[in-house]
């Protein structure tokens, strides 16, 4: 298979980027779109010229790295895959693709499709930690927990903090990924006694990162790898206004 790359190309934070051309042949339909780059960037080195950066890591869908805007839609339009999970068979041979980093005020460009997202990081260091026993395991039956919760709880935690979501919003908010970190603890027992304080923590640290405001229209949920539900915002959004309203009167 033969493609057409437009690539986002920017040397550093303060170097104005562009889009530049690049001619992906003899793609295996099989390779994953990460691999394709692979080829495409041995062929660059191979003529003396810069590879394209991105960033990877697992390559399986699981650590959230692989943060690629592809033809205007993080991840690319396959539903719930991650751009490493994304083949080239799902792209028509002769195809133009463009490929650009994930845009956000809160995810500042490092070279070429590379974002800096420690900002993810702040916001779940803000959270704190839970307050419970650790060291040897308990019965499994020693902290009951009702089947909804711990299902809710569970699809919650499967955020990959990829920042999807964010690209993926007008506004660039980070609800989506906020209230699944805070969400999978806040639905638990053992999350409780933390519980107001990580709300309040991690919605204004996410606030002073400069991410912005939800208005309900769902892009997050749409192109969310692991279809986190968007409920998980209505919870935040709950959990936060008895938070504040507990502070006020404190």
């Amino acid at each position: 298979m033969n493609f057409t790359l437009k690539v986002w190309r920017q040397p550093n934070p303060s170097a104005e980027g562009k889009i530049e051309v690049y001619e992906a042949k003899d793609i295996p339909s099989e390779a994953s779109f990460l691999e394709m780059l692979d080829i495409v960037n041995t062929d660059i080195i191979d003529s003396g010229s810069d590879p394209i950066h991105f960033d990877h890591d697992c390559r399986e869908g699981i650590c959230g790295m692989c943060s690629l805007t592809i033809n205007g839609v993080p991840h690319g339009k396959e539903n719930a895959v991650t751009t490493c999970q994304l083949h080239m068979r799902k792209f028509r041979d002769g195809d133009t693709i463009f490929i650009e980093p994930f845009r956000a005020m809160a995810f500042p460009i490092v070279k070429d499709l590379v974002v800096d997202r420690s900002s993810f990081d702040r916001i779940i260091a803000s959270g704190g930690y839970i307050s419970v026993r650790t060291g040897s395991a308990v019965d499994a039956n020693a902290i009951p927990i009702a089947k909804p919760d711990a299902d809710d709880a569970f699809d919650a935690a499967a955020c990959i903090g990829c920042g999807a979501c964010v690209a993926a919003c007008k506004n660039a908010s980070a609800m989506l990924f906020v209230g699944a970190k805070a969400a999978h603890l806040n639905h638990l027992p053992q999350g409780q006694p933390e519980k107001d304080s990580r709300t309040l923590a991690m919605v204004r640290t996410m606030d002073a990162e400069g991410f912005g405001n939800c208005t309900n229209q769902y892009e997050c949920e749409a192109v969310c790898p692991k279809t986190i539900s968007a409920d998980v915002i209505a919870k935040l959004n709950r959990d936060y206004a008895v938070a504040a309203v507990k502070e006020a009167v404190s």
